[in-house]
């Protein structure tokens, strides 16, 4: 080995040491690599930073953009929505539909967003059906991660291959988009079918713990209040009557935040005293559980076992709780709710008011408001941005977080039409990767979709600073030689193995050096090793680097990826839970791809 090889393997070292101990965080080795490299003589300085502008880094912020576009338009919503029905009470439909739909989702968009975007929903639907949460999150996010083979913008790792493939200093023919597709879709059928076939025995039947958030803890402060239940108004009712007719707040200590009119199909989250109740209208209600029993026997309404027609209008991503204090100055002050037209004003519903030290659950409408009284509020998180981005001086200030953000469902389409555009670009136009993701991240911002701002927000630069840096410390395993030295005694090992042979040595290595490290890193090292040990094998370098890239996504085994992160704690999983059920799903992985590139790839 010569100096700068020796030199270039202490470099992948100390990267791989900090990788795993997490003394300083990975974005932070990315830039440590951008450093030492040039100062070591091993690259340029101008090759230390051509990782900020290379297509990967610039495609993968194209993506994030985009996918935060569409997040932002609601346009992930309506797709979950349908999904989400379609899945009924069966079990094994439930498992089907959830995780194909996020495998689907996360080939177009960052995987750890497609699985956040079901995350809720699906607690949901288990908690609905009496199933263990366990059973379904798992497959969902294995599948979320799976997702990213479907195409080459699906995952960082494969983004970044037709950056990486240079032999000998020349770039080899491009991936296409959709070059690993069929590959991509067999790896997710495969993971659908293992945990049909055996969920029931390899995963834990765990309720999970949920993120309860601000709504939950204040229903928790407030002790007079429980949860959110829907009751359906009995045909038999005699009305219409008002709400103020039936005095639900006053007798049964119960608010009634949203009523959906069956005859005008018309769904009020900020109902009025005077609203009109007829048969068959469906009545959202905040208060006790035995409260809510109590008037629902007494007005012969039939109570639903959970949310069904305000599912989606009062989900934690769209609707809540914020407690709100009177401002010095406030228009409220010295006057009763009743005389501003508080609900008219604002579209909020009152639930109590803390005055004193005394919390009122009745009334509160005729009760004269002072400064530093508090009032808890409920309804939809947009009204919520509204009234906390008015300007001063302030009617209410807000003492709690707001979990929810404006949508602008009036941007859906435009949202749409860009991703259309840009696939539409790499495809028909063979527009290079990042051009044509640009201008679609690009036409989101000209045209309103996101702010400028909300898109800055939305990029991880971790994982940008990472990708940067270790881009570098590829071209220094290339530039060295090293990867050809390291590529030649692996050889020497294995002798003169078959082409599917080598690739599956290429598979365990991807698979095991991505538990350890981040994807990307993984592969950006071992890319450039990889397509050296083809070209000496006499097998394709193109099928070696598109292994790597495949194979940096097959890490289940230890909850380190983010997705298996995100779920863990949700699902009720422990990383013995993961072991035993990612280490078959690893096998399966590796036999699928492999198999797909034999017999339908020449390999």
């Amino acid at each position: 080995m010569t100096p700068e090889m020796i030199l270039t393997m202490i470099m992948l070292a100390f990267a791989v040491v900090l990788f795993v101990f997490e003394w300083v965080r990975v974005d932070v080795v990315g830039i440590i690599m951008m450093v030492l490299l040039p100062l070591t003589g091993l690259i340029s300085p101008k090759e230390a930073f051509v990782g900020l502008s290379s297509n990967a880094v610039c495609s993968i912020i194209a993506v994030i953009i985009i996918g935060a576009g569409l997040d932002k338009t609601g346009v992930m919503n309506q797709v979950a929505g349908p999904i989400i029905k379609l899945a009924g009470n069966s079990e094994s439909r439930v498992i089907s539909l959830i995780s194909g739909a996020v495998g689907v989702i996360s080939s177009m968009m960052q995987n750890i967003g497609a699985a956040a975007l079901f995350l809720p929903a699906t607690q949901r639907i288990a908690k609905r059906m009496d199933i263990p949460v366990s059973r379904i999150l798992m497959p969902m996010g294995f599948c979320a991660i799976i997702g990213g083979t479907l195409t080459l913008v699906g995952a960082s790792p494969t983004i970044l291959l037709n950056d990486l493939m240079t032999l000998g200093g020349e770039k080899l023919a491009p991936f296409g988009l959709f070059t690993q597709t069929p590959i991509g879709i067999c790896l997710l059928v495969a993971a659908i079918v293992y945990f049909l076939l055996f969920g029931k025995y390899i995963l834990p039947a765990s309720t999970g713990e949920t993120d309860r958030g601000v709504t939950a803890a204040l229903m928790e402060e407030y002790k007079a209040l429980g949860n959110t239940f829907e009751l359906t108004v009995a045909d038999g009712f005699t009305g219409p009557r008002t709400l103020q007719d039936l005095h639900i707040r006053s007798k049964f200590l119960v608010t009634v935040v949203a009523v959906h009119h069956a005859g005008e199909k018309r769904t009020n989250l900020t109902p009025r005293s005077n609203n009109d109740i007829q048969a068959g209208d469906e009545i959202a209600v905040v208060g006790k559980e035995k409260n809510v029993r109590k008037m629902a026997q007494e007005l012969g309404w039939t109570l639903k076992a959970g949310l069904e027609t305000f599912a989606d209008s009062l989900a934690r991503t769209s609707a809540g709780m914020a407690e709100t204090v009177v401002s010095p100055r406030s228009e409220l002050i010295g006057k009763t709710m009743n005389q501003i037209n508080f609900k008219e004003l604002y579209n909020l519903n009152p639930v109590a008011l803390f005055k004193g030290n005394r919390i009122y659950y009745t009334g509160l409408s005729q009760i004269a408001l002072a400064m530093g009284d508090t009032l808890l509020l409920h309804g939809p998180w947009e009204r919520f941005h509204l009234l906390k981005n008015q300007p001063q001086p302030r009617v209410l200030t807000f003492a709690t977080p707001l979990e929810g953000e404006i949508l602008r469902p009036q941007k859906a389409k435009l949202a749409v039409f860009w991703l259309a555009l840009s696939l539409l670009q790499i495809i028909a136009f063979k527009i290079q990767l990042s051009v044509a993701l640009m201008s679609g991240a690009l036409g989101m911002i000209i045209t309103g979709v996101l702010s400028v701002d909300e898109a800055y927000r939305s990029v991880d630069w971790m994982t940008v600073f990472l990708l940067a840096g270790l881009i570098p410390l590829g071209m220094a395993f290339e530039k060295t030689g090293t990867a050809a030295f390291i590529a030649t005694k692996v050889l020497g090992l294995l002798g003169q193995p078959a082409p599917i042979v080598l690739l599956a040595v290429v598979g365990i290595m991807t698979s095991c050096f991505t538990l350890v490290i981040s994807n990307v890193g993984a592969t950006v090292l071992l890319v450039p090793l990889c397509m050296n040990m083809a070209v000496m094998a006499g097998a394709d370098p193109r099928m070696a680097a598109l292994v790597v890239g495949l194979s940096a996504s097959n890490t289940f085994v230890l909850p380190t990826h983010q997705v298996n992160a995100l779920i863990m704690r949700p699902g009720g999983y422990r990383t013995v839970d993961y072991a035993k059920a990612g280490f078959v799903m690893t096998i399966i992985f590796l036999v699928v791809e492999l198999s797909i590139l034999y017999f339908f790839y020449g390999v």
